[in-house]
């Protein structure tokens, strides 16, 4: 496990009681390099939506925690927030809730010239995941899957 993994194993540890006490939902955790700052991010999740006051409160409360811990050498900042639209889809249950669902995916190889795809999700599994897409159905191993997402039109 990574130094990056680490921390944002900790960090998710951390935030588990919060998330629970307050009926959120943890999505992600990530520990990323971003120019010259590192962010320790925390992505929170309700029914109906999380308000600037959930994102507030998860905020302050992992704060503490994390000065009291203190196990994060390098200096961050802390962001706690929505996942937004373009949410990935990591977790079983989001895979779940976005059967029938249209879905963008991206691969980190190309495979027959092509590195993106776009279709309904009808199946996954934990090493595979199944589109229709354009009248066929393309099945893709998760390891080769940078990132998949829910599509959006605007």
């Amino acid at each position: 496990m990574t130094q990056r993994e680490k921390y944002e194993t900790r960090t998710q540890a951390l935030l588990e009681p919060i998330i629970e006490e307050n009926h959120l939902e943890l999505v992600d955790v990530e520990y990323v390099k971003e120019g010259s700052n590192w962010y320790l991010r925390a992505y929170i999740d309700k029914e109906g939506g999380v308000s600037i006051d959930d994102c507030e409160l998860v905020s302050r409360a992992l704060s503490d925690l994390l000065d009291e811990e203190d196990f994060i050498p390098d200096a961050y900042i802390l962001e706690v927030s929505s996942p937004g639209l373009g949410r990935p889809l990591k977790k079983e249950k989001d895979f779940a809730r976005s059967i029938g669902k249209e879905v963008e995916l991206r691969l980190y190889r190309a495979v027959d010239g092509q590195k993106e795809f776009t279709g309904v999700l009808t199946a996954y599994d934990d090493d595979s995941v199944t589109l229709d897409a354009e009248k066929k159905t393309l099945t893709f191993q998760r390891k080769e899957i940078a990132l998949i997402r829910l599509a959006f039109d605007f």
